[in-house]
């Protein structure tokens, strides 16, 4: 388990120069695509407020969208989103997946659909957070890889969630959906950084534990000369190609040293400082959008409805303008303290 520690995370430069595709090209099939439309639909989470007063967030809202890829028309979204509140605890939940293979979708919604009863149920939910989170967390997987229904070999997710109880939130992550933060700084302005760890193959302890199971971590380079992400292989042949060290299902990347262990982090909002907006998102914001860029532009919102749309429909035109692709892209903003505290506006109806 880690204390946060502050990082700004990638420029705008490095992100354009880090080429990312979508997936890796193959006779399996197994193409991460995307509906052919870029329109919003309803959205699937909605803004809101926490229903007992005196909490550090004010109002908070998040919104999933699929992405668009020309080559496949018929692909569900595969990203999801939790947002839910324990009145017993008085925790509130934010929770990101970005799903991947043939049934990224499957194996979302599936954890999706069952991780919050399980954790508000859980015996040390109210006392250990961490372990209540490791248990339900492995449940998931564990219900997730039993279902027949469900392709799990090839398919999987990432996963990252926040727990925040009185001034303190705990944070646990796997793979490379990202959390961060905002606070005021000397200018006025507000400086980002990032709470939680993109767990990728390259890292030095993530490569090493990859290679001691037999894996293998190389990049591919595309027609262009341009490389594109470290991805992990089977030390005998060339799949599965992912492009994280850590997701949750992904039997065969498993195989070859891809962990489903969660990494901790616990952060106090700050006494001493201004701490003013919190997004958790999928890579389809982060992929082409810097920490800092993405809470200049959360900042000059009123509402963290606002403020998603606006982060959506940005991160969207970059994937257009680098790649005429757009992966799917999930975003959660929660505004803190007294950060535009009297434009929040509670929704008609309360989240999932």
């Amino acid at each position: 388990m880690s204390k946060a520690s502050p990082s700004t995370g990638k420029s705008s430069d490095e992100i354009k120069q880090a080429r990312r595709r979508l997936s890796v090209m193959s006779d399996n099939k197994l193409v991460e695509g995307f509906e052919n439309s870029v329109t919003l639909e309803e959205p699937e989470e909605v803004a809101s407020t926490p229903s007992e007063g005196g909490f550090i967030v004010n109002s908070y809202g998040g919104y999933s969208k699929k992405g668009y890829a020309p080559y496949n028309p018929k692909k569900k979204n595969q990203d999801a989103l939790i947002m839910a509140e324990d009145p017993k605890t008085r925790s509130l939940l934010f929770c990101v997946m970005d799903g991947h293979g043939e049934d990224g979708d499957k194996v979302s919604q599936n954890i999706k659909s069952k991780f919050a009863n399980y954790l508000f149920k859980h015996k040390d939910f109210e006392n250990d957070i961490p372990a209540a989170l490791t248990e339900v967390v492995n449940r998931c997987e564990q219900e997730v890889l039993r279902d027949t229904a469900i392709e799990t070999d090839f398919s999987g997710t990432t996963f990252t969630c926040a727990i925040i109880r009185n001034n303190h939130c705990t944070l646990c992550n796997i793979g490379d959906s990202r959390t961060s933060i905002a606070f005021r700084n000397k200018t006025g302005g507000v400086s980002a950084i990032n709470l939680t760890i993109d767990h990728k193959p390259d890292m030095p302890a993530e490569k090493a534990r990859i290679e001691a199971k037999g894996g293998r971590v190389f990049a591919v380079e595309y027609d262009d000369g341009v490389d594109g992400p470290a991805r992990v292989w089977l030390g005998h042949m060339d799949v599965p190609g992912l492009a994280m060290s850590r997701s949750l299902c992904d039997a065969v990347a498993h195989s070859a040293g891809v962990s489903s262990e969660p990494e901790f982090f616990e952060y106090d909002f700050n006494p001493d400082r201004e701490d003013m907006i919190l997004v958790m998102a999928s890579d389809g914001l982060w992929e082409f959008m810097s920490d800092q860029e993405v809470m200049d532009l959360a900042y000059s919102t009123t509402e963290p409805r606002f403020a998603v749309d606006r982060l959506i429909s940005e991160s969207n035109e970059r994937w257009m303008r680098e790649e005429q692709v757009i992966d799917d892209t999930t975003v959660c903003v929660a505004f803190l303290g007294n950060f535009q505290s009297n434009a929040a506006t509670t929704a008609s109806s309360p989240p999932k």
